[in-house]
This record gives C-alpha cells, structure tokens and sequence, in this order.
C-alpha cells in the first residue's frame, strides 16, 4: 500500500501528463472523464497510486485531486 501524500503527488502529476497526452486544457469547458484516466493509469501501469489508506474512499481523494489539477475541481 502506498503512502497517501506520495499518491497524491503522482496522481496530480500522472493527470497532467494524461490530459496532455490527449489534448485537454486545464479548465476547459468540456469535462474530462475520471473513469477513463483511471484506465489509462492501468494500461501504463500506475494503478497502485489508487490503493492508499484514507478516511474516505481513495477513488474519492483521486477523483478530488484530478478535479484540481485539471481545473475542474467547482464540479465537487
């Protein structure tokens, strides 16, 4: 199980590289899909910064961080 601060950091990160990747602007106005980053971080085999202790969901703390780093975050 990773340490949640270091999943945080390489899920802000991994977001940004992901957007970039297929052509999304932060804060557009079209709204990037969680779900599908979350296939992308299989496929390139980042799941493992999903499987962190938190007092939540950590599907809930990535989604929020996504959201934030993408710009997104008044849809929360």
């Amino acid at each position: 199980m990773e340490k949640k601060a270091d999943c945080e950091r390489a899920i802000r990160k991994l977001a940004t590289d992901w957007a970039r990747e297929i052509g999304i602007r932060r804060g557009q106005a079209d709204m990037p899909s969680f779900s599908t980053f979350c296939t992308w971080l299989g496929q390139k085999g980042y799941s493992h910064y999903l499987n962190f202790r938190t007092s939540t969901e950590p599907l809930y703390d990535a989604e929020q961080w996504f959201d934030e780093e993408l710009g997104q975050a008044w849809r929360n």
